[in-house]
């Protein structure tokens, strides 16, 4: 399982987590990484950030932005935990 920094916090979090089992605290948690504003802001304060994301696009996309935390994925959708996020970007 592939981790990253959570925030300034100096805690490391699984980069995908199922919306609910991870504590999130005062992140910062958002639908989509369409705004950059609130990433910026967020990360030049320290403050976590975690984006919802249901589907395999979504998860890489928010992956994208080396801001996010965690990706968070729907319980019903665990099977998105299993991605292989070097494939889906670089192919097989």
């Amino acid at each position: 399982m592939r981790e990253r920094w959570f925030g300034a916090t100096g805690r490391r979090v699984p980069e995908i987590a199922v919306e609910g089992e991870l504590d999130v605290g005062d992140a910062l948690v958002l639908d989509d990484v369409s705004d950059a504003r609130p990433l910026r802001e967020a990360h030049e304060a320290g403050r976590p950030i975690v984006v919802r994301a249901a589907s395999a696009e979504a998860v890489k996309a928010a992956l994208a932005h080396p801001e996010v935390a965690a990706a968070l994925v729907p319980p019903e959708q665990r099977d998105l935990l299993d991605l292989d996020l070097r494939e889906l970007t670089y192919g097989p």
